[in-house]
């Protein structure tokens, strides 16, 4: 009899000391924070424009590349947000048909990111004292690309740029850090300059 009033009084203690539903956590975002960005001219000497990058970006890497016209590669790595934002110049020298080719080429090599991007929004670009006019493009979801933009002069120059991570895309995990390097691409737009 003893055995079962204690049982009795045990459950009772378990059942009274258990009365708080249990609730889910709200979902958590990290809180990531990044440097104020702190820009410089980049003045390359054999490249035919200038234009202000992120001190962050470190190992800024230059290459001439092989092809029908005078071509340049640069890549801006960050490594601690494991990033890299890649542009390529290529020179028109007054051939319309050069740049209507790669214009096309800009815009479908944007458009491939379509089947793993949940969005992808242009905004146009321009500045007439300084003969800038381009694109940039903001791809949203689990793309390998996140964003990606062009800019020419109609006469005699183009470039292309696009920002890519090392690592899987997954768009919630990198947002931050492509909002972040996304400044740093329209900065590059802004600052432009041709030298000729």
């Amino acid at each position: 009899m003893k055995q079962k009033i204690l049982f009795l009084l045990v459950t009772l203690v378990i059942i009274i000391s258990c009365n708080d539903d249990p609730r889910p956590k709200p979902k958590a975002y990290l809180a990531l924070e990044y440097p104020e960005a702190i820009y410089k001219t980049e003045d390359i000497t054999k490249m035919p424009f200038t234009f202000d990058r992120n001190a962050l970006g470190k190992n800024l890497r230059t290459k001439t590349l092989k092809g029908e016209t005078t071509s340049y590669g640069i890549n801006i790595e960050y490594p601690n947000l494991k990033g890299t934002i890649y542009i390529t110049y290529k020179a028109i020298d007054k051939d319309e048909k050069l740049l209507r080719t790669f214009l096309i080429n800009a815009q479908n090599f944007t458009e491939e990111h379509t089947q793993k991007a949940d969005a992808i929004d242009g905004i146009v670009y321009e500045n007439p004292e300084r003969r800038v006019y381009g694109m940039f493009y903001n791809v949203g979801g689990n793309a390998a690309s996140q964003s990606q933009f062009y800019v020419t002069d109609s006469i005699n120059h183009f470039i292309t740029g696009s920002l890519y991570f090392y690592a899987k895309p997954n768009y919630d995990s990198i947002l931050p850090a492509a909002n972040y390097l996304q400044k740093d691409i329209m900065r590059i737009m802004e600052s432009l300059e041709w030298r000729k």
